[in-house]
Order: structure tokens, then C-alpha cells, then sequence
């Protein structure tokens, strides 16, 4: 006579943990330089409470 072996309970699913997501930047985040028209766009965020000034040809670069 042949026993059977007791079948394995089932795996418990694991929940899934969510990534944090990143700052996204707003899409009216556009700096140009008004000396060479060099332009620049922001496409991610710091998360910084300051706003971070870029300098192009020795002035800073105004939003568009």
C-alpha cells in the first residue's frame, strides 16, 4: 500500500512596496540666456526648498 505525502500549503504573496516617487518639475521650468540664447530644461527636480540659480556667460538665466 502506497501512502501519500502531504501536499504544501500554498505561498503567501508578498506585498509589493512602492518606490518613492521623484519631485517632478513643472513644464514651465525653461531658463535661457539672454547674452548667447543658450536654453535649458528642467526636467527633474532637487526637492531643495532654495531655488538654484544658473549662470551662463557671467549672468544668471532667466526663466522663459
Amino acid at each position: 500500500m502506497a501512502t501519500r505525502k502531504k501536499a504544501k500549503p500554498a505561498a503567501k504573496p508578498k506585498p509589493k512596496v512602492k518606490a518613492k516617487a521623484k519631485p517632478k518639475a513643472k513644464p514651465a521650468n525653461k531658463l535661457e540666456c539672454h547674452v548667447c540664447g543658450y536654453r535649458v530644461i528642467v526636467d527633474e527636480t532637487c526637492g531643495c526648498a532654495e531655488e538654484h540659480v544658473l549662470i551662463c556667460c557671467g549672468e544668471p538665466m532667466a526663466k522663459k
